[in-house]
């Protein structure tokens, strides 16, 4: 096994777009176990539009990465070393907090691999994402039969699943992504009644055909533009939970929208944003609906892999400009 390991530091905090002077890869020893700790090869590492958030230095759900600190970013692996009674060697868990290769933790989540489905799933359907899709959706909404449902970045980690628990429930559920490929994807693998090319249309105008009862529900992971579009054809009582703003997470100055939130006021409409982390106590009801329907064939996942935890800044760069397709990971390791 090696004994040393290699750390993406955050050098200093982007102004816009992340540039190559921001991280830096370096190798560094791998220390000593101390009592109750563990040590995990990280597999895979999960890449998300947060993790731009977290290199800025402003207000927001946790405290931002140092300048000088390991990058932050979850990752799941397999235990090489413990001095932990509650693991051993071979456990595979979940619960690294950083990008690098090998992390040291005082405890970690097992993993239920008995469930006989791909790793990558406990990084994606079963892991945050669908945690994110499931809560955001069902404890902040409260979809009924019948209503519509709108989705934002449709084809992404979050919103893939969100569409298609919104299908479970009975909602007509409507998509916007990006390229013709991406819808699609989202109508004829993931189930959704109709998506709109954000790229080639005119949002706002094609929000009112494919959604002639107007919209019930808005699931939104970008904010900006296409906010404003889905706010404009909201109806009276309208939901809407607020999962992502990734449009507004690379700008610089002032960028804030929508410019629509008067619609909020006009349509009485309920906007309630989340973290996942709130629902912690609750995962395993997460955990176990989505096994569930994983199992069952009513939930399909895409996972897009980059190899190399050198390529981790680029498999980020992937998601903000539209590149990936379903929840963008980087496989460090080979899998146990």
């Amino acid at each position: 096994m090696a004994e040393t390991n290699r750390q993406w530091i955050l050098r200093k905090r982007p102004q816009g777009d992340i540039t190559d002077d921001c991280l830096e890869l370096v190798e560094t020893p791998i220390p000593d176990l101390g009592d109750g700790q563990i040590l995990v090869r990280n597999v895979y590492l999960s890449v998300d539009p947060t993790n731009r958030i977290w290199m800025s230095d402003m207000d927001q759900y946790m405290p931002p990465v140092e300048v000088g600190d390991v990058m932050r970013g979850g990752t799941q692996g397999v235990v090489v070393r413990s001095n932990n009674p509650d693991f051993k060697q071979g456990d595979y868990v979940a619960g690294g907090l950083s990008w690098e290769e090998y992390s040291i933790l005082g405890g970690a989540s097992k993993l239920p691999t008995e469930l006989g489905v791909p790793k990558t799933a406990f990084a994606s359907v079963l892991g945050m994402t669908g945690l994110t899709a499931y809560f955001g959706l069902l404890d902040i909404t409260h979809p009924e039969e019948g209503e519509t449902l709108v989705v934002s970045a449709a084809a992404g980690a979050v919103g893939s699943i969100v569409g298609q628990i919104g299908k479970i429930k009975g909602c007509y559920v409507v998509g916007i992504a990006g390229g013709p490929e991406k819808c699609k994807m989202v109508t004829d693998e993931f189930g959704f009644d109709a998506c709109i090319d954000y790229k080639n249309s005119d949002v706002n105008k094609e929000l009112k055909e494919a959604c002639p009862k107007g919209i019930d529900i808005d699931f939104e992971n970008v904010g900006g533009e296409i906010m404003d579009a889905v706010l404009t054809n909201i109806n009276l009582g309208a939901r809407i939970s607020l999962c992502g703003l990734i449009s507004t997470y690379n700008a610089d100055g002032d960028w804030w929208a929508p410019k629509m939130f008067r619609n909020i006021l006009m349509k009485r409409a309920t906007v309630e944003g989340f973290i996942i982390s709130d629902y912690f106590d609750q995962f395993p009801e997460g955990v176990e609906a989505l096994a569930g329907w994983l199992l069952e064939g009513k939930l399909k996942y895409k996972v897009d892999i980059v190899k190399g935890i050198e390529n981790t800044p680029a498999a980020l760069d992937r998601i903000f400009t539209g590149k990936n397709i379903g929840k963008q990971l980087v496989q460090i390791s080979e899998e146990p």
